[in-house]
């Protein structure tokens, strides 16, 4: 696991530029780095030693000199990949992934990247072509970010590194803040800063001669097989995932896994069967998973590691937090997360996690009906889809949600796991400058075009596969876990498993039994049933209990009323929003939160990130 950055074209110091460059990523890669400036490209990289730990450090060229890669990731499948290499006559000198990946690239150029199992960012300097050549994995595990400056290409691991370079000009975006206020994470290609963009999940992007083309080469494709049965997919889905787990545990130092009291890690910690598991937690019963950890790694005869954090821990760390997120990122989870990852870099260099899970098998509240929503729906179709319609755009009443919801129509109402502000909200709230950006539904719209024929379920599904899982799931993953210099590796998120797991059909993923039912069968082979059939708790944070505090209240308010905060901002709605939750009187926890986390990142970059000197 690594990080690189890199340009094209000169400035007045590119040795002293990449050095400043890679500084900033060194969290990502404190092992070694290494660098290569040739006529017209500079290419810097941070390294996590892994596998094959003599390995040297990238930058990596081919042996004719035409080719210079930086690859960032790890690939599952390289010894077979290099077996069939070594068929058609190429040599390798060393048993790491990045030999493989060069030597793939140089023998079938851009198809490469369709045949590689894992997860990677990817850049090719063609010295011949004077091209860059990039590629990201098909879930977005790794980030992957560019710009276009002067007619300069700049890329790299992390926006913060490539912010170092002279000829960028630091904006916030202002299409970006109205549609992260309803996600509560960036949800565009574009991100907060303006002209800096996201390589997206599953594409290649290509610069040449000034210009950016990207092409995407893989794409999830829910197509139910109806002819197997049930026991045939639990078999399936077994299999897969103790082979994907048996590949990500490929290592050359310790790996552990994260454990919380859920199906998705116990099952992953089962395969795994590791020496150390982790988890963290709150101090108020409601907020703590941890004893359910601790129980299942004593019956599987696992050490366990736990830390139980405390609020003001939390808001200490905060800064540090949404500096190495690049952009605001909202979730809650983010802040526990930042703490597990570094409990658990204390023990190991790599951890298995069960991000993925929902996604793919249909794991999230919701994406299963209610009671209520079960007897709705029996009504005939046209009429709730009419009733659905009349009542789409009216003030909330109760059962409003239900009516829209029992139309059938996720496009009307589902944007994803999370839906902080509604658009009307967000504009009230919201500075002019500001109001003029794409709505949620803008966005979640053409995704939804891909999937019309499909049903609720496969609808909602692709959509938080394509948005919430590599713009919230993945990114805050991969941030918090590098930021203490921990490789953490989805195993469910893996080419093979995923074609299994878009032929099960609907009424395998969710059910009367509840949600994600097929992986709970295959997960109750070796979990006991208490771990297999829990209810899906997620990582909760007390911040409703926090924000009724004094002291965080008065923090959050003095960070409201900071002199910037009114140019995004109205101010006066924003402590209308802070006092109606303090008294009581609303649950405005999550509105806050995504307001406060925007006003801390704007702090750590538009105010306090300095560049540093190329002297």
């Amino acid at each position: 696991m690594c990080g690189f950055i890199g340009f094209t074209g000169t400035t007045a110091n590119n040795a002293r530029l990449i050095e400043n460059m890679c500084e900033r990523i060194i969290h990502r890669g404190p092992d070694d780095g290494g660098r290569y400036i040739d006529d017209g490209i500079t290419l810097g990289f941070r390294r996590l030693s892994i596998l094959d730990l003599s390995c040297p450090s990238q930058p990596w060229t081919s042996k004719d000199g035409r080719f210079a890669l930086v690859f960032n990731g790890e690939i599952y499948n390289y010894i077979s990949l290099r077996d069939e290499l070594k068929a058609l006559g190429h040599t390798f000198t060393t048993n790491c992934d990045t030999e493989v990946v060069l030597e793939g690239f140089v023998e079938w150029g851009r198809a490469l990247i369709p045949r590689l199992r894992g997860m990677f960012a990817i850049a090719v300097w063609d010295k011949e072509e004077r091209t860059i050549f990039c590629a990201r994995d098909p879930f977005g595990i790794k980030p992957l970010y560019y710009t276009v400056a002067d007619g300069d290409f700049i890329f790299g691991s992390e926006i913060k590194a490539m912010l170092e370079h002279p000829k960028i000009t630091m904006r916030v975006n202002p299409r970006a803040l109205r549609p992260y206020l309803s996600f509560q994470y960036s949800s565009t290609p574009e991100t907060f800063f303006d002209g800096i963009y996201k390589l997206p999940p599953a594409h290649t992007l290509t610069f040449r001669d000034g210009t950016v083309s990207l092409e995407r080469y893989w794409d999830v494709d829910f197509d139910e097989d109806e002819s197997r049965t049930l026991d045939d997919f639990t078999d399936e889905l077994e299999h897969d995932v103790r082979e994907s787990v048996k590949l990500h545990r490929q290592s050359d130092v310790p790996v552990g896994s994260f454990l919380s009291g859920g199906v998705d890690s116990s099952y992953i910690t089962a395969c795994l069967m590791p020496e150390h598991t982790f988890s963290v937690g709150f101090g108020e019963a409601k907020f703590n998973e941890t004893e359910h950890a601790e129980h299942l790694s004593e019956l599987l005869g696992v050490e366990h590691h736990t830390k139980i954090i405390t609020a003001e821990e939390c808001f200490d760390a905060f800064p540090q937090i949404q500096y190495h997120m690049d952009e605001p990122q909202a979730n809650p989870s983010s802040v526990p997360l930042w703490f597990l990852a570094k409990l658990t870099r204390e023990y190991v260099t790599v951890v298995l996690s069960g991000e993925g899970a929902d996604e793919i098998w249909g794991g999230y509240e919701w994406y299963d009906d209610t009671p209520a929503l079960r007897k709705y729906k029996r009504i005939p179709s046209p009429i709730r889809r009419a009733a659905a319609k009349a009542v789409k755009h009216l003030p909330y009443f109760k059962g409003h949600d239900m009516i829209v919801r029992g139309g059938g129509t996720p496009e009307d109402y589902f944007i994803g796991q999370a839906f902080v502000f509604s658009d009307r909200e967000a504009k009230r709230v919201l500075a002019d400058k500001y109001k003029d950006a794409p709505t949620p539904f803008d966005i979640t719209r053409p995704v939804y075009d891909k999937v019309k024929d499909k049903d609720e379920l496969t609808k909602k599904q692709y959509l938080d596969i394509s948005l919430w899982l590599p713009g919230d799931i993945l990114l805050k993953a991969d941030k918090m876990s590098m930021a203490h210099s921990l490789e953490l590796r989805v195993p469910y998120l893996d080419r093979i498993v995923m074609a299994s797991a878009q032929r099960i059909p609907s009424r395998f993923r969710v059910n009367e039994n509840g949600t994600k039912y097929v992986l709970r069968r295959a997960a109750n082979r070796s979990l006991p049933d208490e771990w297999a059939t829990r209810p899906k708790m997620g990582f909760p944070v007390p911040i409703k209990n926090w924000l009724r505090e004094d002291r965080f209240y008065e923090l959050v308010k003095a960070e409201f009323t900071a002199p910037h905060a009114s140019e995004f901002f109205n101010v006066d709605e924003l402590l209308h929003i802070l006092d109606e939750h303090r008294s009581g009187k609303a649950n405005n926890q999550r509105r806050i939160w995504v307001v406060y986390t925007f006003l801390v990142w704007y702090r750590q970059f538009f105010i306090e990130y300095k560049r540093k000197p190329l002297e």
